[in-house]
């Protein structure tokens, strides 16, 4: 229906428009072709009258001639009786005499005398049709002396040739206008087959994309705007497809993740109730089991909230001086005991430099804990954690290597897109680097990732040190809460 709209707006309000501009540059045409040999016709007869009058007013000065005898003579005489006939008209308005010899069927109808009397130029013209139905034009001078007994000299002739002359013109120019038409014709069908029924293709495309069709691809036909939009729907259904697969493996990581602490919890749940807490050492470990596994649920969930927060804009930061090498240090030390019981060793020198950072310690620490977790989740027993930081400038620099499997040179530019996984066999939700990157660079830090397979992978996290004016600003917002800005909002900060 869009294609058919668009297809008949372009015929109304192009090719409509070009029809109605020829319509009128052809009246034009035929209205001034018809006024120039019509005008050419009348100036002809006045011509031929102004000589008869000439002629009748000899005559009339003349003694020694009949007038009337003579004006007979001359109308009977006349040399052009075969392209006009000439009149004379007496005082009373009637035809007196003619060149054919016949007197019209009513004298005393004559509107061009009627119009030569009341006119200043003492001439008058009318074009009509004949009794016979033949088309006319008729032109009368009225004769200036009034003491004879010619009052004016008429001239009639016909138009039929003349008529017909118009007509040709006009026919040829309406031909004109066809032929000028046809390649406008031409033109109108490649803009339709060009870029009206495109649109339709992408729209019908883009019908199926939405239907959930990220398979449907358009034809790129033509290297311009009909082009570049194919290429983007392309490129969108691609990246559909991407973020479809990528949200089933999610869901399905997530599920599996969600599975194993479940099943842990409930076997030894059942375990210790079915032994009643009578044996110490099962009712320890199962505990010990229990708390484990739901330490990890609870860490699943908060991340998941915290990303939800991150997508809704509502990631809230509390913001104080902290020392970021204390919340460092306590990050690593949880991690110790997992990379030992792992057989993978963690390489960490605790500066005694104080590094001052105007930010939210529980993010941060969880920023840490995320990075953490995927060294140790990517290396293998043997391998080596190393965390180094460094104050320079200004500026705080915090690396996590280590000698893990790394990641392929393809898959790092994914990395840390949400619910990307590189390898599907380690466990994880895929979101644990999408947020700490957006904590990170809302505490006016970067965070990046380089990373050679089979050889490890290193995050460089870089934070801005507490300033003057981190202090101003935290006297203007003692609360020091700060919430992401909302989709074409600002900021909020305090309360």
């Amino acid at each position: 229906m869009a294609v058919k709209r668009i297809t008949r707006r372009w015929l109304l309000n192009n090719f409509g428009v070009i029809i109605i501009i020829i319509i009128i540059i052809e009246a034009a045409f035929a209205f001034g072709i018809t006024n120039y040999y019509y005008n050419s016709v009348e100036q002809a007869l006045e011509s031929r009258a102004d000589v008869a009058n000439s002629m009748f007013a000899q005559y009339s000065n003349d003694s020694r001639v009949d007038f009337s005898s003579q004006v007979r003579d001359y109308v009977a005489g006349f040399s052009a009786k075969d392209k006009m006939e000439m009149m004379t008209i007496d005082q009373s308005g009637a035809v007196a005499l003619t060149s054919s010899g016949f007197s019209p069927e009513n004298p005393r109808d004559l509107p061009d005398y009627e119009i030569a009397k009341a006119s200043p130029e003492r001439s008058g013209r009318y074009v009509g049709r004949w009794s016979g139905g033949e088309h006319i034009m008729a032109v009368t001078v009225i004769f200036p002396m009034e003491e004879e007994p010619v009052a004016a000299v008429r001239f009639v002739t016909s138009l039929t040739n003349v008529d017909r002359q118009i007509a040709l013109l006009v026919l040829s120019m309406v031909l004109l206008g066809v032929v000028v038409l046809i390649p406008i014709l031409f033109s109108s069908s490649y803009f339709i087959g060009t870029i009206v029924n495109p649109v339709g293709e992408v729209g019908e495309t883009a019908r199926r994309i939405a239907q959930g069709d990220f398979e449907a691809r358009l034809t790129k036909r033509t290297d311009d705007e009909i082009g570049e939009l194919c290429d983007i729907i392309n490129y969108m259904a691609g990246e559909l497809s991407n973020a479809e697969k990528i949200k089933n493996d999610f869901i399905s990581s997530v599920s599996h993740e969600l599975r194993t602490p479940l099943t842990a919890i409930q076997g030894w749940g059942e375990t210790i109730l079915g032994d009643g807490g009578q044996d110490k050492e099962t009712l320890r470990r199962g505990m010990n089991v229990i708390i484990s596994e739901t330490t990890r649920l609870s860490g699943m969930v908060e991340e998941l909230l915290d990303f939800s927060r991150m997508e809704s804009g509502r990631l809230t930061l509390v913001r104080s001086k902290i020392d970021v090498m204390a919340e460092l240090s306590e990050a690593v030390m949880m991690y110790t005991e997992r990379a030992r019981r792992e057989d993978i060793a963690i390489h960490f020198e605790e500066s005694e430099q104080i590094a001052p950072v105007n930010g939210d310690k529980n993010k941060l620490r969880q920023v840490f804990v995320n990075i953490l977790d995927n060294a140790i989740k990517y290396s293998d027993p043997g391998d080596t954690v190393t965390i180094l930081a460094n104050i320079d400038n200004q500026t705080l620099t915090i690396t996590v290597a280590d000698t893990g499997i790394g990641v392929k040179e393809e898959d790092l530019p994914k990395i840390k897109t949400k619910f990307y996984k590189a390898d599907f066999t380690r466990r994880g939700s895929g979101i644990g680097l999408a947020v700490a990157e957006e904590i990170v660079v809302r505490h006016e830090g970067t965070l990046a990732v380089d990373s050679v397979y089979g050889k490890g992978t290193t995050v460089t996290i870089t934070l801005p040190i507490y300033t003057k004016q981190d202090e101003i600003a935290q006297i203007d917002n003692p609360t020091g809460t700060e919430e992401t800005p909302r989709p074409g909002g600002e900021a909020q900060k305090g309360k």
